[in-house]
């Protein structure tokens, strides 16, 4: 897991069926996290702009909403409250 904060989101208007209604945004990892730079995250649980979140990574990634066979490599599981 990757401890990063959300900078962006991404408007998609064509993509992987599967990822319709997914909210999509950017993160970028703490400076302490062993992470290679931003990268775009599925949103499980409502993360905004400049929040601190829990990212799980690969197929830990699909577990859940239905996102077992789709193109997911990061999603936001947390919302950090304090560190």
């Amino acid at each position: 897991m990757i401890i990063g904060k959300v900078i962006d989101c991404i408007v998609s208007t064509r993509k992987n069926e599967r990822l319709i209604g997914q909210k999509l945004l950017i993160v970028r990892p703490l400076e302490n996290m062993e992470a290679k730079g931003e990268f775009v995250a599925i949103d499980n649980v409502g993360a905004g702009i400049g929040e601190t979140v829990l990212v799980a990574e690969g197929s830990a990634a699909r577990i859940g909403r239905d996102l077992e066979n789709a193109p997911v490599d990061a999603a936001i599981v947390g919302i950090v409250d304090e560190k």
